[in-house]
């Protein structure tokens, strides 16, 4: 899923800037905005981590499981992985299934989890340590 790819410092900050500017948009009293950010807040810092390793996932179907994966493999937190997938089952069923409600404390729940993990990513990203 994953292939070997030597990713620039600015590559890789564009990644994490990315995430910082869906995190500053999930900061939103609307249910629906917060949880969509989130969780792609939560994505673009998966990438960014990944790249960081110098692994640049293939968009094949599943990819965004085998980043929530890697992520947590390379955090050494399995809570990135369990998180995510609640969120990316969410998504899935709202984009597929005709909707789904998502409730502002999940919402909450989840934009702090990104909240919290955003600032680890940057610890980590900024440690060199690029394979």
């Amino acid at each position: 899923m994953f292939v070997k790819f030597q990713f620039s410092k600015q590559q890789i900050d564009k990644y994490f800037e990315a995430a910082e500017r869906d995190l500053s948009l999930a900061d939103n009293k609307e249910t629906e905005i917060k949880f969509q950010f989130s969780y792609n807040c939560l994505l673009k810092l998966t990438q960014a981590v990944c790249a960081h390793q110098g692994l640049r996932v293939k968009a094949n179907s599943g990819h965004h499981i085998a980043l929530l994966d890697k992520c947590a493999e390379l955090l050494q937190d399995k809570k990135i992985t369990a998180v995510g997938q609640a969120m990316r089952d969410k998504r899935n069923r709202d984009l597929y299934d005709g909707g789904v409600v998502i409730t502002l404390k999940e919402a909450e729940t989840y934009y702090k989890f990104v909240k919290e993990l955003i600032i680890r990513t940057k610890g980590y990203l900024s440690v060199d340590q690029v394979k």
